[in-house]
């Protein structure tokens, strides 16, 4: 463990970021990491549980006491390869990952854990700039053939764990550069895309072919792919986004979130935005939706120059503070503020769109209502808000099924994804494999990355018989 009084000597001190008035203006990463000897107080404060409960925490099996004891050796090194046994992206995750092992940590009882997502990135990042991240280009080629389908961060986990067995792994891409939603989907203020692009580039060094601007199931027949390759891996997004059924719908002005977030990004990376643009700069913004999507609409639209940003949630406010012997060390419901809302919004809680009102066909006006606890609206309630721009960030359903889905003819589940179990990752078609978002449903990039390593395994095994692959 790293030092045995280490939680009782250190507090809990997390990285710095940029102040609002300053990181407003630019679109660039504004957290500031530690130095390396108050990181390795931070890994000082790790008990190394009996029962480490950070791992029920983790959904990629992070072996989160050891590196963090390496850190407080000042074993660098050895903590990077630690780390990258399990994760194939930690500076990815160290980023923009919520942390739930920090949920589960035991010092989190004490409302003070241990500073895990900090520690990973700082881990990666000096990895990197020492030197200590190579290519690692497989020992021997196997002859076999997979096409993976997205290079979002389950295509992109699979691709190079498969790389990495020796197989021939083409990534379709339909975007013109890979990285799917952590390239168009997440604003560079969270992840700016050199970093995304540092990790691609090691894989096209290991053997990674990357084709994109080619639309599976659109442009390029899905058959085509079963017919080219031994195995193909569905790794794309839920892609279907949650739609507002309400008068007004159709006005100018309402969007869906992903639309507004890829256009900016494409504006941050010089690509063109395809199609009109749907700027935030002095309009009154109403964002439906209080997840991270919405998030970072508020975060986007602010950087724009909105005139006034409100975000709304159907569901109750939760509470400010769990009650931590229910629910630890699961998951807890409490109140959350982002960065991008503290950065200003107004948020309110338990209502929802009635309908949308406008002159000129141009969203004006947005009625809405107050919602019980069983989310029906309550009975003179309503209340009207100015609505210049209106972005639909209420979640995803399920991957888009026209197109690559239905020329495969893969089964779905009740949900509307592709139907695969966690064991062999393989759809009701023999050759196909489906993981992340496209498997499980919209969720976290650190469910992806353990999804397309685990479907990783399992095609090895399809296409080898067994696999020396980590499960």
């Amino acid at each position: 463990m790293g030092k045995v009084t280490g939680f009782k000597e250190y507090p809990r001190a997390e990285h710095h970021s940029e102040p609002v008035a300053e990181r407003l203006k630019h679109f660039r990463e504004f957290a500031r990491p530690e130095e390396p000897k108050e990181l390795r107080e931070q890994a000082a404060r790790c008990m190394d549980c009996g029962v480490p409960f950070c791992h029920t925490g983790c959904p990629v099996n992070n072996i989160i006491p050891e590196w963090n004891d390496l850190v407080y050796q000042d074993q660098w090194r050895a903590a990077a390869e630690v780390l990258h046994s399990t994760n194939n992206f930690p500076e990815i995750t160290g980023r923009i990952c919520p942390a739930p092992c920090e949920e589960s940590c035991t010092l989190k009882l004490d409302d003070a854990p241990v500073t895990i997502k900090d520690i990973e990135y700082s881990i990666a990042e000096r990895a990197f700039k020492e030197g200590w991240v190579a290519v690692e280009p497989p020992r021997r080629r196997t002859g076999r053939k997979v096409a993976v389908v997205g290079s979002g961060p389950a295509g992109l986990a699979c691709a190079q764990q498969l790389c990495r067995a020796g197989h021939a792994v083409t990534v379709y891409e339909k975007s013109a550069q890979p990285g799917g939603l952590l390239r168009y989907g997440i604003p560079d203020f969270k992840l700016e895309k050199w970093v995304v692009e540092r990790r691609v580039e090691q894989m096209r060094a290991e053997g990674v072919a990357f084709v994109t601007g080619v639309h599976v199931g659109v442009g390029l027949p899905a058959g085509e792919l079963m017919r080219d390759f031994g195995a193909v891996v569905l790794a794309g997004g839920s892609e279907k986004p949650r739609d507002l059924p309400v008068p007004g719908r159709e006005l100018a002005g309402v969007h869906f979130a992903m639309q507004f977030l890829t256009q900016q990004n494409r504006r941050v990376g010089g690509e063109p935005v395809g199609g009109a643009d749907i700027l935030a700069k002095g309009k009154h913004v109403i964002v439906m939706g209080g997840g991270d999507t919405g998030s970072d609409c508020i975060g986007t639209a602010n950087r724009q120059g909105a005139a006034s940003i409100t975000q709304i949630e159907i569901l109750p406010k939760p509470p400010v503070r769990e009650n931590r012997d229910l629910v630890w060390p699961n998951w807890p419901i409490r109140l959350r503020t982002s960065s991008s809302q503290e950065e200003g919004c107004e948020r309110l809680w338990s209502a929802t769109a009635l309908r949308l009102e406008g002159t000129g066909g141009k969203v004006s006006r947005l009625r809405a209502v107050k919602v019980d606890d069983k989310m029906k609206p309550v009975a003179g309630s309503d209340f009207d808000l100015p609505a210049d721009l209106v972005l639909l960030a209420m979640g995803f359903v399920h991957p888009v099924h026209e197109g690559m889905i239905e020329q495969l003819g893969v089964e779905r589940d009740g949900r509307g994804n592709v139907k695969a179990d966690m064991q062999r990752y393989r759809s009701s078609q023999d050759k196909v494999f489906a993981c992340g978002d496209m498997r499980r449903g919209q969720s976290l990039v650190v469910w992806a990355i353990r999804e397309g390593r685990q479907a990783a395994r399992a095609v090895d095994e399809f296409l080898m018989g067994s696999s020396d692959l980590p499960r």
